[in-house]
């Protein structure tokens, strides 16, 4: 049986148990993945009152209505993305960092685009004190950030309607986009960019905070 666990006072130790709980469960299967997730010290993203349950598989606030993703979720959207190093990549939804700090441990090239101001700067803060290099920039991601395209690969961390078309613009030809979709009943799409439009994979229910932004 699938067990959460996230007490004990060594972050480190706490961090690989938690990676080896989500590959003994098929949570992850890329081995970049499970190897940024050991890397990234999780702790230090979520709020002092929080830090307890830092290693614990699921989400948790992180102010202004938002949360960091639950770590199993992080896993899967890194997966579906298929990145390897040299890649760009889009985020939106920069929240408090935790997802971009992964991402960037894969590729190296990450920008972000996160709707609040004040996460945005929080995150911008924590990811330059923990070494990595994250643009971040306060917008509303619907529009993407057309300067740096085109993109190998996006993702969103926060539910939409639909895909954001500029999202989708800004992918190169062969880039994949992943991302909750749907109001009440959201389900996780990965797509990939061809010449022909997207091709669309349904990876089952989830539950994200739904995006903010204009229409």
């Amino acid at each position: 049986m699938w067990r959460d666990h996230g007490g004990g006072s060594d972050p480190e130790r706490r961090r690989e148990e938690l990676v080896d709980r989500l590959l003994a469960a098929d949570r992850i299967e890329r081995e970049a993945t499970a190897e940024a997730m050991r890397s990234v010290p999780r702790h230090e993203f979520v709020p002092e009152e929080r830090r307890d349950a830092a290693y614990a598989d699921r989400p948790l606030p992180i102010g202004a209505g938002q949360t960091i993703s639950a770590p199993h979720m992080v896993a899967v959207i890194c997966d579906l993305l298929d990145v390897e190093s040299g890649d760009r990549v889009l985020e939106v939804g920069t929240g408090c960092g935790y997802h971009a700090a992964v991402t960037t441990e894969i590729v190296g090239d990450v920008y972000s685009v996160e709707y609040v101001d004040r996460l945005a700067e929080r995150a911008r803060r924590r990811l330059r004190s923990l070494g990595y290099d994250v643009d971040v920039r306060v917008g509303d991601g619907r529009r993407g950030w057309p300067e740096h395209a085109p993109y190998d690969a996006a993702y969103l961390t926060c539910a939409a309607p639909s895909l954001p078309e500029a999202v989708v613009d800004q992918l190169r030809e062969g880039g994949r986009l992943v991302a909750p979709v749907g109001a009440d009943g959201q389900r996780l799409v990965a797509a990939t960019r061809t010449a022909d439009g997207l091709d669309r994979e349904d990876h089952g229910a989830v539950r994200f905070v739904r995006m903010q932004g204009g229409e």
